[in-house]
């Protein structure tokens, strides 16, 4: 967002303690200068690997990862370095960034909040004012949905699962046979039953036909042969010549 400033001048405030031995920090320092933000990002990373409290190594961390367009990680640090400050400067500064952070996520209430607290900890620096004042005024113009929207989700979802659960249930009524349909369809068709034999239908229809005709057949051919043995058996004697 153009109109949002960031309080990038406040990097060298956040500088080495001589007595920490910090060599990592001023070489972070050195490659923000240069807008080397990828090599200022590893140093300020080593820096903060070995002074984990030090609230000046998230800080200037967060001010790498922000000039990289990586606002939610850069807030991330910016929060860090709030719970390590140990003065109102350093709030101040960290509070005031943290808000730019915000701002770019369209995250109007939060950015309020985190430019009132750095107003609290520097009342008369003029860049956090007026971005504060930007804040409120991109809030009024875009107010946070009514009922939480997560919340409001949830039940509407909530109402579309019972609907479903309703609808199949009519649907299972519907399709559920009554009594009455049971004993008309006995009465329609007597060969229905617990146990129906099932009626060849296609193929097998043809296949059982031919079946029964050969069966036939067979049965005729052993009939006449019954009929051949009969007969001799009992053959008809020759009439008497007169």
């Amino acid at each position: 967002m153009k109109n949002i400033l960031l309080y990038a001048v406040l990097l060298f405030t956040f500088a080495a303690n001589a007595q920490e031995k910090d060599k990592n920090l001023p070489n972070g320092n050195d490659a923000f200068q240069d807008k080397k933000y990828a090599d200022a990002e590893m140093e300020y990373r080593i820096s903060q690997s070995n002074f984990k409290k030090k609230s000046s190594s998230a800080y200037n961390l967060g001010n790498a990862i922000y000039k990289q367009n990586q606002s939610d990680e850069a807030k991330y640090q910016f929060a860090t370095a709030i719970k390590n400050a140990k003065t109102r400067p350093e709030k101040h500064q960290a509070f005031h960034n943290l808000g730019n952070c915000l701002m770019n996520e369209k995250e109007y209430s939060g950015a309020v909040e985190a430019y009132k607290n750095a107003l609290r900890n520097n009342p008369n620096d003029d860049k956090t004012r007026y971005n504060y004042a930007l804040a409120k005024k991109m809030l009024k113009e875009n107010p946070p949905k009514d009922g939480g929207g997560k919340d409001k989700d949830k039940n509407k979802d909530k109402k579309k699962d019972d609907k479903k659960d309703k609808d199949k249930e009519k649907q299972d009524q519907k399709d559920k046979p009554k009594d009455g349909d049971k004993d008309k369809d006995k009465k329609e068709d007597p060969n229905k039953g617990e146990n129906p034999q099932k009626q060849p239908t296609g193929a097998n229809k043809q296949r059982l036909e031919s079946l029964l005709d050969a069966m036939n057949n067979e049965e005729k051919k052993v009939q006449e042969k019954v009929n051949l043995q009969k007969v001799k058996a009992n053959p008809n004697k020759p009439e008497k010549d007169w």
